[in-house]
């Protein structure tokens, strides 16, 4: 380890920056513009990030590159960093700082996995917690230390975990391609094809339960740093996933008590409270698991019908529009189970019907073997990125 020496940060950048003050638009005028919300576990999907207007100058001064590490510096996110792994026209928000790293000193993706370690999590944690609003400044991350190997074994470790973080992207593209398929199928099939003659059923009559949660705290209980999964709002993608960094946790006797909203698998979820209508399906992955009031859960009843079609239905345009007909404005936008229970939808002929929820769940046990790799790839990763972070765990420099 001779060749190893303790660095801070500041020592292997050219440049920090804080990022540039726009506001966001949807329509693409300009480049994009990364905010702390479009880092997720480390990832980046360009496809839902907005964009914004800036002059030739700034976006030539905020211009995101290859190899940049962009660092949240505000909020319950503080921290969250990423690097940038493709060339995008974009720019990146106020509430970023970005680190361009010296290439002649270090490789860029070696440090963006340091960043990535518990280490540099803990070192945040240290300087941004125990206040009302987390925070820490660009001076801050700099002061952080960590391990730098020779230029030759940081490209040999870089490669190592990028290899397999190449193979996790890979899985969540056929995963995201998975879905839009099963999704436009259901819409050719169910929707596009529907004919006069089909019966009309309410999702009530295809559901063996329809309910949702409670809030610990209504019963004197308080959330916990580690245990069961309790899922949010937050907790749900707009694209019908999870973001695991954002559920809760609670203690088995808490869970006891709320036995009654007890997740299981393939239960369909959806948001009921604040932002109406995000859909998700529950896979092993993700139990044990309970939630609150603000989600509401489906249960179908499989002599009928596969959670799959439940799924597909309510992420068609028909039903989303359905939900903004029969949210109810109060304090804040809400959407009851009886609203739910009665949305109607049009029943194929049983041929039909079997034959489309047998190519539906084809799409979707692909989709959970992928999610199952994922898991299993990741575990790797995090296993082995602290041991060659540190030197514990050696690379033969070819």
């Amino acid at each position: 380890m001779t060749d190893w020496k303790e660095i801070e940060l500041r020592e292997i950048c050219s440049n920090i920056s804080y990022g540039y003050t726009a506001s966001a638009n949807i329509a693409p005028v300009g480049p994009k513009f990364l905010r702390i919300t479009d880092i997720s576990k480390g990832r980046i999907n360009w496809e839902t990030v907005p964009y914004c207007k800036i002059s030739i100058k700034d976006s030539v001064k905020y211009k995101l590159e290859i190899g940049d590490i962009v660092i949240a510096r505000t909020g319950a996110t503080t921290g969250y960093n990423t690097i940038i792994k493709n060339e995008v026209d974009a720019v990146f928000a106020s509430y970023l700082i970005r680190y361009k790293v010296d290439k002649e000193i270090a490789e860029p993706f070696f440090v963006g996995y340091v960043l990535q370690s518990n280490r540099f999590q803990d070192y945040v944690d240290a300087i941004a917690g125990g206040s009302a609003q987390p925070g820490a400044n660009a001076q801050q991350f700099a002061d952080f230390e960590f391990l730098l190997p020779t230029l030759p074994e940081q490209f040999q470790i870089a490669s190592i975990l990028s290899s397999l973080d190449n193979k996790i992207d890979l899985l969540h593209r056929q995963n995201k391609t998975l879905e839009q398929l099963a999704e436009t199928m259901f819409r050719q099939w169910f929707v596009e094809e529907t004919e006069e003659s089909w019966e009309t059923k309410k999702v009530k009559d295809v559901c063996t339960t329809i309910s949702k949660g409670t809030t610990p705290t209504t019963l004197g209980k308080q959330f916990k740093e580690i245990g069961i999964n309790f899922i949010k709002a937050e907790s749900l993608t707009d694209e019908g996933g999870f973001i695991s960094e954002k559920f809760a946790f609670i203690d088995n006797e808490t869970d006891e008590l709320l036995r009654r909203s007890r997740i299981q698998k393939e239960d369909i979820l959806i948001t009921i409270a604040g932002t109406i209508g995000r859909i998700a399906h529950v896979t092993e992955d993700v139990l044990p698991a309970n939630t609150n009031q603000a989600i509401g859960f489906m249960r179908a009843n499989k002599e009928i019908i596969t959670p799959y079609f439940i799924y597909c239905l309510f992420k068609t345009s028909e039903i989303r529009n359905d939900f903004e007909g029969r949210v109810i404005h109060a304090v804040q936008p809400n959407l009851s189970l009886g609203e739910i229970g009665d949305i109607e939808f049009k029943m194929p002929p049983k041929e039909k019907l079997e034959y489309g929820m047998h190519e539906l769940s084809h799409l979707f046990n692909k989709k959970e073997k992928n999610t199952n790799q994922i898991r299993t790839l990741t575990q790797l990763r995090d296993t082995l990125l602290p041991k060659l972070m540190s030197g514990e765990v050696r690379v033969k420099i070819n």
